[in-house]
Formats: structure tokens, C-alpha cells, sequence
């Protein structure tokens, strides 16, 4: 069935953002775009035709959350993330990002602290920012070829910076890192100790490798459930994001009530009728596309690691557990941090994203998408190492 995921499709005319905006984004309208995350595969056949099912026989007027929308959900998370969710635990968003800064909104007070990782999904920062509450970093720390949370450092930010919030990638953005059992129950013990709400975005749990295990801080401990809300989306695993629909599910019925009043507030509480067809089509009905998806993704992980080992043995990079999402340091080329960029395009006309983008701690770092035709990766990879011979030269 790889042939689904070899079919190299032309993107450039459908308005897609990764493909279109590469003149105005990197100065360059060929460059080979490696960068968003946002997958080069067509969508499930099931999710396609429930979408043209909705187009033939309904109108395209406002929607509620159907039922079917609601029992595929609470499937997929009891199936995958061993979550016991009810219809009441759920509410909707067109993004993940969107709900983010809900959170922010109704759970903090402006100028309160929020605190996010080092490296960490750039979003974190500036939807803090934006809703003028302080944003306070924890590094993350490299051991054994993995990120590595400071506990102490965290505990420290907590009692001197009067933190409100933790956001946390779970899995790890950009870095693929996937959080050990012991790592959560760590970090939201301290959360709770410190009376600090967690918010963990799990848009990439689905995107998990057969030598991983995902966990959820909900699925670990009851009493988790008062201080933990959860965001997810199908958008990452079946390459949804233009059909605006995210979740989060809250256990703690006074939180709930906070995030509704701020949905409210900002006319944020409706969902897109594509949206709510194309998730339920995508838990429900799209499951064996899924396991294909991820033979697939495995392998061009495992090519991308293996061409590194073999052509630059000498640079550093993370092996994701999951995401498809490739982090390496770029740090033997000996170019400076705000010049990464402008290098691979004009060495090897490639667009990946930078680093510094994330946190100071990864400003030699890139990120390369390896989710796209095996022919469109092999092309990526010799123009990476384009890039590195000639820079070295």
C-alpha cells in the first residue's frame, strides 16, 4: 500500500502555505519545502468521501457536534490513550493554537507567569505573550541523545516567578521526545504542588514509532484530572489542519466553566461542518490508513537517521519516538544562528525551519519534515548534503 504515500502530488495549486509561500517566506519560489508541519500525502479515502457525502446531500449552514463527532473521539482516546472521556469532558476549537490562547485567557491573570519548555513549539511563547502574561523558560537538557526535563529548575521557576501554568508538548515539538510515565507523574506532581494548571498539547500523540509508548498525565492518576487539560486534534495524523477542528478535554468542571465563559467572550465555541465530517471519518473510519501512515513515516525516519550516520557522522540529531519531525544540530557548518536559513536555501535551495525560532538553547538547530514521498525525501537529503559539502569546502 506504499504507493498511496509515493504519489507525489502538486501542491502549488491548491493555495497550500508550505508550497505557495516559499518565494514570500525564504526568497526562493523553487526551494524544496521541508518545513511546517503539514504532510504530502492525500487524505484517507474515507475522510474524502464523507466529505463529498457532506457537499452532495446537505447544507453548508452552522453545525453542533453530532454524536457520531463525540463517540469517535471518546473511542479513539479509551482505544489509543487508554482515556475514559464523557461527552460532558469535551469541548471544541478551529486549532490547537486557538484553544491555547483560551486557556491562557481564562485560567491565568494578566502579567501572571506562565512557564514552557526550552526548546518548545514557538506558538507557546508568543500566544503568552500576546495575552500579556510573562512567559519563563525551563531548558530542556540532552542526555543519552534525548531531551531531558530540569525538575529542579522547574520547581525553582515555580516558587520564585509565581507560575499559574505549565504548557507542555507531548510529545515533544520540534524535538520528537515522547515523556516517560515517570516524567509526567514528576512534573504534575510538582504542578499540583505548586497549585500550577498543566495544559498538555498532545496534537502528535498519534504519530508514535513501534519502539515508543505514548502516556497522557489524564491516564495516570485520578486526581490528575483536576489540574490537567488536554488539547488534541486529527489535523496532524491525517493532515486535517484546513479543516479547523481541535478539542480539549477537561475533567475539572470549574476550569471547564472558565474556558467556556472565555469561548464565549471571543465567539470561539463554534466548529467547522468540515471540521466535525472530517475528524469523525478520520478516528472512525480511517484506522487502516493510519497504520499505513506510520509503516511509512518509520521508514523515512529511519532513512533520514541512517543518511545522517552515514554522510555526517559528526552531526548531532534527535531520533523522534514520534512526530515526523527531524531535529539536528548545525553547528559543524559554523554559521551563525540568524544565517541558517538564508544557507540552505542558497546552498541547496531547501527550506527547513529554524532553530533559534524555539528557544535560545536551539539556535543551531534545524528542523526537517520528513513527511512526504520517499522520491521527495531523497531529494531533500542530497540537497542537505549539498549544503554541507559545500559550506565545508
Amino acid at each position: 500500500m506504499s504507493q498511496i504515500f509515493d504519489e507525489v502530488i502538486d501542491r502549488t495549486k491548491t493555495n497550500s502555505v508550505k508550497w505557495n509561500s516559499r518565494e514570500e517566506l525564504f526568497g526562493s519560489a523553487t526551494a524544496l519545502p521541508m518545513w511546517v508541519a503539514d504532510m504530502d500525502f492525500r487524505n484517507s479515502a474515507q475522510i474524502r468521501l464523507a466529505l463529498h457525502k457532506l457537499i452532495d446531500e446537505e447544507i453548508l449552514g452552522y453545525a453542533s457536534p453530532s454524536n457520531a463527532l463525540l463517540e469517535s473521539i471518546i473511542c479513539w482516546q479509551k482505544e489509543r490513550h487508554q482515556m475514559t472521556i464523557n461527552k460532558k469532558n469535551l469541548l471544541f476549537s478551529p486549532g490547537v493554537v486557538g484553544a491555547l490562547a483560551v486557556c491562557v485567557q481564562a485560567l491565568t491573570s494578566p502579567y501572571e507567569g506562565v512557564l514552557i519548555h526550552d526548546p518548545v513549539y514557538t506558538p507557546f511563547s508568543s500566544v503568552v505573550q500576546s495575552n500579556n502574561r510573562r512567559v519563563y523558560r525551563t531548558p530542556l537538557v540532552i542526555e543519552n541523545g534525548q531531551y531531558r526535563m530540569d525538575y529542579d529548575h522547574i520547581e525553582k521557576s515555580f516558587k520564585e516567578n509565581s507560575i499559574k501554568m505549565f504548557i507542555l508538548s507531548n510529545p515533544h515539538n520540534p524535538g520528537g521526545r515522547i515523556w516517560s510515565k515517570e516524567e509526567l507523574i514528576l512534573l504534575t506532581d510538582l504542578c499540583i504542588q505548586h497549585e500550577v494548571i498543566l495544559i498538555s498539547d498532545e496534537i502528535h500523540s498519534d504519530l508514535v514509532y513501534t519502539d515508543s509508548s505514548i502516556y497522557s498525565p489524564v491516564s495516570l492518576k485520578e486526581e490528575y484530572k483536576k489540574w490537567v487539560v488536554t488539547l488534541h486534534s486529527a489535523s496532524k495524523t491525517f493532515n486535517l489542519a484546513g479543516a479547523k477542528l481541535a478539542f480539549y478535554i477537561v475533567y475539572n468542571d470549574k476550569l471547564k466553566e472558565k474556558i467556556e465563559t472565555v469561548q464565549h467572550e471571543t465567539e470561539q465555541n463554534s466548529i467547522s461542518t468540515f471540521g466535525m465530517v472530517a475528524t469523525e471519518a478520520a478516528f472512525s473510519k480511517s484506522k487502516e490508513w493510519h497504520k499505513e501512515l506510520m509503516e511509512y513515516l518509520e521508514e523515512n525516519r529511519n532513512l533520514v537517521a541512517d543518511f545522517f550516520d552515514k554522510e555526517f557522522p559528526e552531526v548531532f540529531y534527535m531520533k523522534p519516538e514520534s512526530t515526523y519531525l527531524f531535529w539536528f544540530d548545525a553547528s559543524s557548518l559554523h554559521i551563525e544562528s540568524d544565517k541558517l536559513t538564508e544557507t540552505f536555501i542558497q546552498k541547496g535551495d531547501i527550506a527547513l525551519n529554524a532553530g533559534a525560532a524555539y528557544g535560545e538553547s536551539s539556535n543551531q538547530f534545524m528542523r526537517l519534515n520528513f513527511a512526504c514521498p520517499r522520491s521527495v525525501l531523497e531529494e531533500g537529503l542530497q540537497r542537505i548534503k549539498t549544503v554541507f559539502n559545500s559550506v565545508k569546502r
